[in-house]
């Protein structure tokens, strides 16, 4: 089937499904090759279940006149997405980085979807399969699109940047994240900087941070670009889009000046300076697509932190930081150094594994451990085998999974105490407070 006829027929059935589990009636089914499964092995199941056809790459299960057979069905699921998104004519912002891609989505999400009729990436379907679904997703009356974009090699983001296609686009930063897979920080800085080249290429429009590292001259390339930064006396005259921070505990508070020159304030739900530049971002994004200063501070004051990002609970008399979505150095000193400034009576810091380090991996965990050191935390507990030597070496409690600190953790019985909670995804810490936030 060539691809306008399938554009056509996903025209009658706009909605795409890759799990037969959670297919909806009238949907159009892709069986997608995983590490561990087979789509094609579902495709009469989901067809079963009220889908009204299948995309299969495999011709041995197509058995009537429900199933598309193609020659690879991921491919033709990125290229659908690819020729849905051509027919809008719309800003489509890509966003990626090494830390706080995804809060900052969110907080964009929020702000521009205040203004305009939005579409935008769910949770972190920002890979080469989550990126096209999003697109395929995404209605025919949206205004704005932002496109999460994630990486973990090389290559990545110019891939997903000639799927989406983005007009506008932005690095949150370039950190130590990943760096088994780019190759050192050196490959994070190629990496990432791919969305630059794309939109360099295309004459696309980037948004830069000028706080942080390497932005500005990875985007040497692009010619539209807009500027942004902190500044402590935000002014008109200024050719950057300027935001000042007011307050970093115990949550951040921004404010900025509008077109006309009256000043708003943010107070935000997040904790942390770091949190600064993602609703820095936000706001230098609303100002320059005109959403008004009150319908931005709305926005910024009503997004909750969730997903294990940053999140502030209250369990038992504790008050819990729970950022157990991921960590690499950067993240993970960002969150010691917030934590270790709060008011509290008692610190408790309770950290895991960085995953895909790579050969830095040791360095970098024997850095956490005495940055953790320093702090004067009532106690700090290290978790995974990354941290085991760290841990050893600097007479810190370690245990080698989360089962073994759970058993720890609930025998402390304890109360009114501060809780750091962070560590990378596949360490699960969350598990700790009985399966999650």
């Amino acid at each position: 089937m060539k691809l306008q006829d399938l554009y056509a027929l996903y025209l009658r059935h706009p909605s795409v499904s890759i799990d037969s589990r959670k297919v909806e009636p009238g949907c159009l089914f892709f069986a997608i090759k995983g590490d561990r499964f087979d789509g094609n092995q579902f495709a009469a199941a989901a067809l079963a279940a009220g889908a009204a056809f299948a995309v299969v790459d495999d011709p041995a299960v197509a058995r009537g006149d429900r199933f598309i057979v193609v020659e690879n069905s991921l491919q033709t699921l990125q290229e659908l997405a690819r020729h849905h998104r051509r027919q809008f004519f719309i800003p489509v912002i890509g966003i990626t980085g090494s830390n706080g891609k995804t809060t900052t989505k969110e907080l964009a999400a929020a702000v521009l979807g205040s203004h305009y009729r939005l579409h935008f990436t769910r949770g972190n379907l920002n890979n080469h399969i989550g990126v096209p679904l999003t697109l395929l997703a995404m209605p025919q009356d949206v205004e704005v699109a932002v496109i999460e974009m994630g990486a973990n090699h090389q290559g990545e983001i110019d891939f997903l940047s000639r799927i989406a296609e983005p007009s506008h686009g932005l690095i949150t930063n370039i950190g130590k994240a990943h760096l088994e897979g780019f190759g050192g920080i050196e490959g994070v800085k190629k990496g990432k900087s791919e969305l630059y080249r794309f939109l360099a290429e295309t004459g696309g429009m980037a948004f830069i941070n000028r706080d942080e590292r390497f932005l500005e001259g990875l985007a040497a390339t692009v010619q539209k670009k807009v500027f942004y930064r902190r500044s402590e006396n935000p002014s008109l005259q200024e050719r950057d889009i300027e935001i000042r921070l007011l307050a970093d505990r115990p949550f951040v508070r921004a404010a900025f000046i509008d077109p006309a020159g009256k000043e708003y304030e943010a107070n935000s739900q997040l904790i942390g300076i770091y949190n600064f530049n993602n609703i820095m971002t936000a706001i230098a994004l609303g100002k320059y697509f005109k959403v008004p200063g009150a319908k931005i501070v709305r926005a910024i004051e009503a997004y909750v932190p969730a997903n294990m990002r940053s999140q502030l609970l209250e369990r038992d008399g504790n008050t819990i930081v729970l950022d157990a979505y991921n960590a690499n150095p950067n993240s993970m000193r960002e969150a010691i150094l917030t934590f270790a400034a709060m008011d509290a009576r008692r610190r408790i810091a309770i950290l895991g594994d960085m995953l895909e380090l790579g050969e830095d991996s040791r360095q970098e965990h024997e850095r956490i451990a005495e940055l953790a050191a320093q702090q004067g935390f009532d106690d700090a507990v290290f978790v995974g085998p990354e941290f085991e030597a760290a841990a050893r070496a600097g007479g810190f409690r370690h245990f080698a999974n989360v089962g073994e600190l759970k058993r720890w953790f609930d025998a402390q019985g304890f109360r009114g105490c501060h809780i750091l909670i962070k560590g990378s995804r596949g360490i699960r810490l969350e598990e700790v407070l009985g399966g999650g936030g």
